[in-house]
């Protein structure tokens, strides 16, 4: 007799077929997975008459969200930004907007319109991302719904249906149906009878079933989930044909395709109306007059009873004594700077790497999707680009602009290219979804953020091994969250063990924060 499937093998099997969604919600119903909690934000001393000065290292998301929580409460805060604009890595391009890339450095020349824009860094927020939502309701920054996945949107691979775009309800629907049918063949009664009860075994076999859409005998034989041939509206549709599953794991883009839609990327997903980086503007409106731009940090020396920042601005250099310093500069960037760091803090600077993530976008001379039945989304291509998002915002307009490419784990492929190579290749990898791409778009921007100014590399990456952290990269990460002599902090989603979201940045400096206004509390008690 086989071995009996435990809560814990289903749920890994689950999550593997339908996606850590479809796993949370069976947890859930187990009572195998926790609640989350609200956001809160730092419930910080009120200064008084106290008087605490603050520099802040980094006019990105952690730096404005520490900046504007210290001039609540009566702190005395300098923000210095290197670059031309806040925001680091939360960039909307619009046009005659400078893209600082060294050995790149290009102007966007989009048409002149609201919805003409390009998030080229942070393009999603999650509806789990509670303290970033929270500030964009106390800000007053307008949302939308982003549109991450779309059934409609299609799916190249030339290994795949000899290379012809299918729409991804037809990839999705058929993989799962097959999927179904053998998690149905291999959990059989006598496997189900322990060690889940009856009702349990029952209640999972059903899900199993709707899951897949299979039919009375736990098979699978297609499903109208994919759409029609034809009919289905005013006569009764017929069913599409199946595609074969050996066809179907002709490509391996399988694991994006069912799982596009979970985690972080699940749904809800929103954006600001106008672009990414209106959440930016409104801290550099709350923080006016508090922000000093082209501010190059030189050197950073802490002391017992503070911080000593020198930096360089319009060929001048400056010295600001603070009593505390956050700072986001990329750790692999300040470990060049003048410093008296202790020696397993710089050993922890050097340690983390940052991603090679890499986008490229054009402008549309027309909305060509909508005539293909997509609105949003993203179609997958099993090339270097491998992706192509259609915007959410701007629908029936003229014109728009899409991703034209999106390589977030290896984007040095297309960063060492140059400008016109990286556009030739994205031109050839669109038409094999779109036969006419390269005539139906132009305008183009790419960004390669391993040389973008300023920052030099994408989030940061702390382990270097899929099993997982090290007892090491522990210690050194906890060298790093913690404050050099109660002074010196550093924040951003380097401090993160979930990087390369806003939410991990906006919480890094929270709890910054918090340790800073504990000290603080003690020394005015």
């Amino acid at each position: 007799m086989s071995k009996p499937v435990t809560r814990r093998e289903f749920l890994n099997l689950l999550g593997a077929a339908g996606g850590s969604a479809a796993a949370l919600r069976v947890g859930v119903a187990l009572g195998m997975l926790p609640v989350s909690t609200a956001a809160a934000t730092p419930d910080l001393l009120d200064l008084g008459r106290a008087n605490r000065r603050v520099v802040v290292l980094g006019g990105g998301m952690a730096g404005l969200a520490a900046a504007y929580e210290l001039g609540k409460h009566g702190y005395d805060c300098t923000v210095l930004e290197a670059s031309h604009r806040c925001g680091g890595r939360v960039f909307t391009v619009r046009h005659g907007d400078l893209i600082d890339e060294i050995g790149n450095r290009q102007y966007c020349d989009f048409d002149d319109e609201p919805h003409m824009y390009f998030n080229a860094g942070a393009a999603r927020i999650p509806s789990t991302h509670r303290h970033l939502l929270h500030y964009t309701k106390e800000l007053g920054v307008e949302l939308e719904v982003f549109i991450n996945e779309n059934k409609m949107a299609w799916v190249q691979d030339d290994a795949l249906m000899g290379g012809k775009p299918i729409r991804n309800i037809d990839y999705t629907t058929h993989t799962k149906g097959f999927m179904a049918e053998i998690m149905g063949k291999a959990l059989s009664s006598a496997e189900l009878d322990e060690p889940f009860t009856e009702q349990e075994a029952e209640t999972l076999m059903g899900m199993i079933r709707a899951f897949g859409d299979l039919d009375m005998d736990d098979l699978y034989t297609g499903s109208f989930r994919a759409g029609y041939a034809k009919g289905g509206f005013l006569e009764h549709g017929v069913q599409k044909d199946i595609i074969a599953f050996r066809d179907l794991l002709k490509t391996n883009m399988g694991r994006n395709l069912l799982t596009a839609n979970e985690g972080d990327t699940g749904p809800i997903l929103m954006q600001p109306v106008g672009g990414m980086d209106m959440t930016i503007k409104a801290f550099e409106k709350r923080l006016e007059g508090k922000i000093r731009y082209h501010a190059m940090v030189r050197g950073v020396r802490v002391r017992n009873d503070g911080v000593d920042v020198e930096y360089e601005q319009d060929g001048v250099r400056h010295t600001i004594n603070a009593d505390y310093c956050f700072n986001s500069i990329p750790t692999h960037l300040m470990v060049g700077m003048e410093h008296n760091f202790p020696a397993d803090y710089v050993r922890a600077m050097k340690y983390v790497r940052r991603g090679e993530a890499y986008k490229a976008a054009f402008q549309a001379k027309s909305r060509f999707w909508e005539d293909e039945d997509i609105y949003g989304g993203i179609s997958w291509m099993n090339n270097p680009s491998q992706q192509i998002w259609y915007p959410t915002n701007g629908i029936h307009k003229p014109k728009g602009v899409i991703l034209a490419a999106y390589d977030y784990g290896g984007g040095m492929f297309h960063t060492k290219m140059t400008h016109e190579e990286r556009i030739e290749a994205h031109l050839k990898d669109g038409e094999k979804i779109h036969p006419n791409y390269r005539n139906l778009v132009e305008k183009p921007i790419t960004i390669g953020w391993h040389r973008m100014n300023h920052m030099l590399g994408c989030s940061a990456r702390w382990n270097r091994s899929r099993g997982g952290w090290t007892h090491d990269e522990e210690i050194m990460y906890e060298t790093l969250q913690a404050p050099v002599n109660g002074r010196h902090y550093f924040i951003g989603d380097q401090i993160s063990v979930h990087s390369a979201w806003q939410e991990s940045a906006i919480m890094s400096a929270h709890w910054a924060l918090a340790d800073m206004d504990k000290r603080v509390r003690a020394e005015l008690a």
